[in-house]
């Protein structure tokens, strides 16, 4: 469903279109994807699953663009951290706002849902903290940056791109 979670579905009709749209994601079909997970939005507005699976592919067909960051918000709108799912909808949030040049909130968003991990996968609990690390950087808090990345990189080095980030940073005198 996304990078940070692996969500296991009955098979039914609506869990073959989102393993479809996850096909097509992968192939860069963002067409595709987004009119399948449009019908399946408005058939089934209040399941996590299906809306964890359109911002993640909102976010993932355009990064940058402050208009799907807004479309993201207004979906994750409401959400509480239940669960793993909930969590990930919150994280994609969370970029959403970094997107729109609010990383105060990205961090305090970021901060809540982290306080409930337990059970929680552990790729998701490390996107949420690279998330909240690169918040810190935007909002130009470069000690909480640079100590969000040295945990990171001391509790998980292999970590997507924590250790080079780190490093590379400190030597540059950036941080």
């Amino acid at each position: 469903i996304a990078d940070e979670l692996m969500v296991y579905l009955t098979a039914t009709p609506t869990a073959a279109r989102i393993a479809m749209v996850e096909v097509y994601q992968r192939q860069r079909r963002w067409n595709e994807a987004i009119n399948i997970l449009k019908e399946l939005y408005q058939q089934h507005p209040e399941d996590p699953v299906i809306r964890l699976s359109v911002v993640e592919l909102i976010m993932h067909a355009k990064p940058d663009d402050s208009d799907a960051a807004k479309r993201v918000v207004n979906m994750a709108e409401g959400i509480i951290n239940n669960s793993p799912i909930h969590a990930a909808i919150l994280l994609y949030k969370c970029r959403a706002l970094r997107v729109l040049k609010m990383p105060a909130a990205a961090v305090e968003g970021l901060t809540d849902t982290l306080r409930k991990k337990k059970d929680y996968p552990e790729h998701l609990l490390l996107a949420l903290r690279y998330e909240r690390a690169l918040a810190y950087q935007d909002a130009g808090n470069t000690g909480r940056y640079r100590a969000e990345l040295e945990k990171l990189n001391a509790d998980s080095p292999e970590y997507e791109d924590v250790a080079a980030t780190a490093w590379s940073e400190v030597r540059a005198g950036c941080v």
